[in-house]
């Protein structure tokens, strides 16, 4: 496949160019085009902007993953217009050049988070769980609501609802590790929270199977079948590293420290990938336990 993609450079995008260049080809959307040939290679094609798009026949699919990174930051006033900003504008912009041509990509698998369920305690959540309203909500559910704006008779939509991708090539899990490998690690919270998690590898597969799937079409939960609560999380990384759990950091700290941003760790949703594993998908790293000890055996 010819394949068009705005956040090429990112840990999915990157990762999923380096293990499908041989069988697709890629056009990256970069602001700084060196930048991406660095981390993606020569074989990529750049564009510097969704406007500077002049062919978008030419591409078989679109994968949308572009985005300001929402849990670097406190979730001041600015940053969450930075983050909407990021998702929906691009997206928008996707749209218009999709629903302009005469002959669209047959495909637009544009991202989403887990954020669009909201807080859900310890309810088991799959793609038809009503959500709960807060900004992680807004913020998903817009950006849905753009991507699903092209024209569905000739575009398939498909949208992705991603957990906490685990990996040591970046992303949450190497801050979510640091205490640990300092000896301070432990459970943040009440421990009970859930974590909707999936590894890297499968992520970027799981990517590649709705891609190849005509049949998958609207939302998917972007998450490995077996959530796990934080206090089982942090002992399994704790014995992933060969470092103790010890510790517990009391909910009060973690707002001080983050602000409202703290809601995404100590809130959490038991998210199941139902719609992805009744269509035939099987996962590489299906436990927690699995998809640690692959990543620090290393």
């Amino acid at each position: 496949m010819n394949i068009l993609m705005t956040g090429g450079t990112g840990l999915i995008g990157s990762e999923f160019i380096r293990k499908y260049a041989s069988e697709h080809s890629f056009t990256v959307v970069s602001r700084n085009a060196n930048k991406a040939r660095q981390v993606l290679g020569d074989s990529i094609q750049t564009l510097e902007s969704i406007a500077s798009i002049t062919n978008i026949e030419a591409f078989d699919a679109v994968i949308n993953l572009a985005g300001e990174p929402i849990a670097d930051k406190r979730w001041t006033d600015t940053q969450k217009k930075k983050i909407c900003d990021s998702r929906w504008n691009t997206t928008a912009e996707l749209v218009a050049k999709i629903n302009a041509s005469d002959k669209p990509p047959k495909t637009l698998i544009s991202g989403s988070a887990i954020g669009f369920y909201g807080n859900q305690g310890d309810r088991l959540v799959t793609e038809e769980t009503h959500p709960h309203d807060e900004f992680t909500h807004d913020l998903c559910a817009k950006w849905e609501t753009i991507a699903n704006g092209v024209n569905m008779n000739r575009t398939r939509v498909a949208t992705l609802r991603t957990g906490v991708v685990l990996s040591d090539k970046g992303g949450a899990l190497d801050k979510m590790a640091l205490p640990f490998k300092l000896g301070v690690g432990g459970t943040l919270g009440s421990g009970a929270q859930y974590l909707a998690w999936i590894h890297l590898q499968d992520m970027v597969r799981a990517i590649a199977f709705l891609l190849e799937h005509d049949a998958c079409k609207g939302p998917f939960n972007l998450t490995a079948p077996e959530p796990v609560t934080n206090k089982a999380f942090s002992k399994s990384l704790a014995s992933a590293l060969g470092r103790p759990c010890l510790f517990n950091v009391p909910s009060f700290v973690m707002k001080m420290a983050m602000g409202e941003s703290s809601t995404m760790i100590l809130e959490g949703q038991r998210v199941i990938p139902k719609k992805l594993t009744t269509a035939g998908f099987k996962f590489d790293y299906p436990t927690v336990d699995e998809a640690l000890s692959e990543i620090y055996s290393a």
